[in-house]
């Protein structure tokens, strides 16, 4: 069986946490090829997050990137390259370049990642996880809440990769050059979200040439984490319909 007959491999890039998705969460995946990935630490660059994503997966010549949120970002800037084993990308809860406009919101996003000790856990968490959630959270396979956005960073995430990542995701701007993503993608979005808006999906829609939406109605930011069966199905309905080769594979 050659590459372009096999299943891809889903790497999974995780978001502003840093941590790997969860068996919880790959679970709904099956048997499909996964790799979850864990972000490095302390770094203030989405390139040079994309950088690691790229050595994380040299060995791979048929890929899918699913990226969240921040993770998003990172799959995105990845898929600018684009990288000769990339076949799909799914962007969830992302951006092209930091969707806040807002000046006051900006400082404050700054403030909340120069934040350490008391302050980061029990001022800058508690204020992340507000603009996290939604609703919706209580209602998944996983019920969500803001306690548990604040539990996922305080035992993941270390004040200064939060505020690293912070700073990386208000500098990135990858809106000028959408139209180099070369593949399929499928923009995930949640019908609620504070903390990204709908301008950022709109925005990827317009510039990635070969993009869908798909928007899961009565879900939030965080819907990975509360609802990763729907997340997945959504997920693993837009792959089964793509070709079964990829352009450029081997005959």
């Amino acid at each position: 069986m050659n590459t372009a007959e096999r299943n891809p491999t889903l790497v999974f890039i995780p978001c502003l946490s840093g941590a790997p998705w969860s068996a919880e969460q790959l679970a709904p995946y099956g048997e499909a090829p996964k790799r979850a990935l864990r972000l490095p630490e302390g770094v203030n660059d989405i390139e040079r997050y994309a950088d690691h994503v790229e050595n994380a997966i040299a060995d791979l010549d048929d890929y899918v990137l699913v990226g969240d949120s921040f993770g998003a970002n990172i799959a995105l800037a990845l898929a600018t390259r684009r990288p000769p084993g990339l076949r799909a990308l799914i962007l969830s809860g992302g951006f092209a370049a930091n969707p806040v406009d807002s000046k006051p919101w900006k400082a404050l996003m700054r403030a909340i990642g120069k934040a350490r000790g008391p302050f980061y856990r029990q001022l800058a968490l508690r204020a992340h996880a507000h603009r996290l959630a939604s609703p919706f959270d209580g209602e998944g396979q996983v019920p969500w809440s803001e306690a548990r956005s604040r539990e996922l960073f305080l035992t993941g995430t270390p004040a200064a990769s939060f505020g690293a990542r912070v700073e990386a995701s208000l500098t990135a701007d990858y809106v000028d050059v959408l139209g180099h993503v070369q593949v399929p993608t499928l923009i995930l979005t949640p019908s609620h979200d504070v903390l990204v808006g709908e301008n950022a999906s709109k925005i990827m829609l317009a510039g990635i040439p070969d993009s869908r939406e798909v928007v899961l109605p009565r879900t939030g930011h965080m819907f990975r984490f509360s609802h990763p069966a729907t997340y997945a199905a959504a997920v693993k309905g837009y792959l089964t319909a793509l070709p079964t080769t990829r352009q450029g594979a081997d005959a």
